[in-house]
């Protein structure tokens, strides 16, 4: 499966992965269905087979975000203690993704402490990616600020 080569999981021990993957729900979703929205509490953590999720946040909607990498993680909130997820996930198109509990996943990462650390490292280095691509983005729009002419 092309999830256990996912950067996530580079370079952890094979047994580790297993009993992760031994917990994932494989789900598949139509288009505009929601799996949380922000502010919820967040009790999933997600890993993308196949599709697209967007991230939205505000009372507007805009979407921040949109996850489309097969193994592209996304809910982190609930494996760090994040009392609330920090946007809403919504699928683009027909999705397939796995679905792990995280009070389940957080006991696989806390039994074995050593591929806990490379898991949490792989996950920050994923997220500091798509902050950084977030940035291009940004830098990228027309500036919303009115003229000074």
């Amino acid at each position: 499966m092309a999830i256990k080569q996912a950067d996530l999981f580079w370079g952890l021990n094979q047994n580790f992965v297993s009993k992760i993957m031994a917990v994932a729900q494989r789900e598949s979703h139509k288009d505009g269905e929601v799996l949380f929205y922000e502010g919820a509490p967040p009790t999933d953590f997600y890993i993308l087979i196949q599709g697209q999720v967007k991230l939205i946040t505000g009372d507007v909607g805009e979407s921040v975000y949109t996850i489309r990498q097969v193994g592209e993680t996304f809910g982190w909130s609930s494996l760090i203690e994040r009392g609330e997820y920090s946007a809403t996930a919504i699928c683009n198109g027909e999705t397939t993704l796995l679905r792990m509990n995280s009070e389940t996943i957080s006991r696989i990462l806390n039994e074995d402490p050593e591929n806990g650390l490379i898991f949490f490292k792989r996950l920050a280095g994923a997220l500091g990616n798509r902050l950084l691509r977030c940035y291009q983005l940004l830098a990228s729009r027309p500036s919303r600020e009115p003229s000074r002419n």
